[in-house]
């Protein structure tokens, strides 16, 4: 029960206090990085004066920012106006093994800054916000401001390079022979599942956008003798006949309705003996306090603000796989801290197809 009767414990206005000023830890990380802080300090430390010329900025305003990214651990100051990184923000370098600068840049940026400013007319309406705010869809404004484009591509990539070796903890790929990876972008996770496989061939799919860059990456990972890149549209064809279809944090960018699509169209491509991989966020079926839910939740919602997508349960995933002709057949958890989960399923030849 909540006390109507006596004031809130200071602990409690705290906490709401931290939550509120939420969005200030964002544009700070935000500037931090489009200034390129971490990368000017990777090499030791720097006065203000030095940083401030480096990044074209006013001096005492760029002081300010560096004592707010002491606080929030992205840097130390050892001595006053002499800041260093801390391990922590390294992961905000543009070079860094796991960095994260392209997606700070992406979840912060203007675009998607402005679409979680409607979040109220999406909660009110069901509509999807970036929509509301920007009058089309996510991909579609992408498609058509190229950098921006490359900005979510570097993102996406980032993201699948840091996640392989979690990939591989949680599924045995030793068995299969050919994988398509549907929506596979830059082509990083495949890349790297191929590089642990020398027996695999692969195929990256994706629209003509989303593998720009695909050929530079397999080169540069060794295996593009061993992997093609094909361009199409996922709601039409896939490549056919692959041992398996891998599609990650592809199913909760789409309401229900186009998951299916997507889904009848590979189980189209599969053999009977073909299997789909699915790795994605699973939303328990309550919700608890702990950082990898919190996580997911937070994630559901920036699907619902930016393109009318969501994350799913178990439960829900099972649906959408039986209406579009598959069966379920396993569930297991990536290494924390990741959330993801890769979810195997076969598909069902015996007419039962929704």
């Amino acid at each position: 029960m909540v006390p109507t009767t006596s004031n809130p414990q200071p602990g409690l206005r705290h906490r709401m206090q931290h939550l509120v000023y939420g969005f200030f830890t964002a544009q700070t990380l935000h500037v931090a990085a489009r200034l390129r802080i971490p990368d000017l300090l990777a090499d030791g430390k720097a006065d203000v004066a030095a940083l401030a010329e480096a990044t074209d900025t006013h001096a005492p305003s760029l002081r300010r920012l560096l004592r707010a990214l002491v606080f929030l651990e992205v840097l130390e100051e050892p001595e006053p106006g002499i800041f260093v990184l801390t391990e922590q923000g390294g992961l905000l370098r543009s070079e860094a093994i796991g960095s994260m600068r392209e997606l700070v840049l992406l979840l912060s940026g203007p675009e998607s800054w402005t679409a979680w400013g409607q979040l109220e007319h999406g909660v009110r309406t069901g509509e999807v916000a970036w929509e509301h705010a920007h009058g089309q869809s996510c991909f579609a404004y992408l498609a058509a401001n190229p950098q921006r484009q490359a900005a979510f591509n570097a993102a996406m990539a980032e993201g699948s390079r840091a996640f392989v070796p979690m990939l591989m903890s949680a599924y045995d790929f030793s068995d299969l022979e050919t994988v398509v990876d549907v929506g596979g972008g830059s082509g990083d996770l495949l890349a790297g599942l191929l590089a642990a496989h020398p027996r695999l061939r692969g195929t990256v799919f994706d629209t003509p956008d989303g593998v720009a860059d695909t050929a530079r990456t397999l080169a540069a990972q060794g295996v593009a003798d061993r992997c093609t890149v094909w361009s199409g549209d996922f709601f039409q064809s896939v490549p056919s006949g692959a041992d398996a279809y891998l599609l990650k944090s592809v199913l909760h960018d789409w309401d229900d309705k186009r998951c299916v699509a997507v889904l009848r169209t590979v189980h189209r491509a599969t053999r009977p003996d073909s299997r789909i991989l699915l790795v994605e966020s699973v939303m328990p079926p309550i919700v608890s306090t702990s950082p990898s839910v919190a996580q997911v939740v937070m994630n559901d919602l920036n699907m619902m603000v930016c393109h009318g997508g969501r994350e799913r349960t178990v439960a829900e995933f099972q649906e959408l796989l039986r209406t579009a002709g598959f069966q379920l057949d396993s569930v297991a958890p990536c290494p924390a801290p990741s959330v993801m989960c890769v979810l195997e399923a076969t598909p069902v030849t015996d007419g039962t197809q929704s």
